[in-house]
């Protein structure tokens, strides 16, 4: 079986990644590694280095590994964390892209394409 490209969901709330995470891993077959990273060390609101490392890793299955902060510092939180080439940071709505990057990665796409498919989400109408 090949890897597949590893989803990190960055939150401000620990509740907001536990309710999208079911929601992507059900998406993704249980095929997609999805890690959250949401709230700080303590539980509280806001978000950790420690946390986005650590689930960079974790969610890495040798084929990369994608990033989703859903806003303000969790961007800045993800960026200043050291990550390999082959970790991609996307910049796409937090609910859409998921979906869609968990969609890409489960059919085995790369992380550059994964991080593509995630852009397209970002135009897609709801009504």
């Amino acid at each position: 079986m090949s890897a597949h490209v590893g989803i990190v969901l960055v939150s401000h709330s620990a509740e907001l990644a536990a309710g999208l995470r079911p929601l992507v891993e059900q998406i993704g077959s249980d095929v997609v590694s999805v890690v959250s990273a949401a709230g700080t060390d303590d539980g509280s609101i806001g978000t950790s280095y420690d946390l986005v490392l650590n689930a960079t890793k974790d969610a890495d299955r040798g084929a990369g590994v994608l990033v989703l902060p859903d806003l303000g510092s969790s961007v800045l939180t993800t960026r200043t964390v050291l990550v390999p080439p082959d970790v991609v940071i996307v910049d796409a709505p937090f609910v859409e892209d998921a979906v869609a990057a968990v969609v890409a990665a489960a059919s085995g796409a790369d992380p550059q394409t994964v991080a593509n498919s995630t852009e397209k989400a970002r135009h897609v109408r709801k009504l």
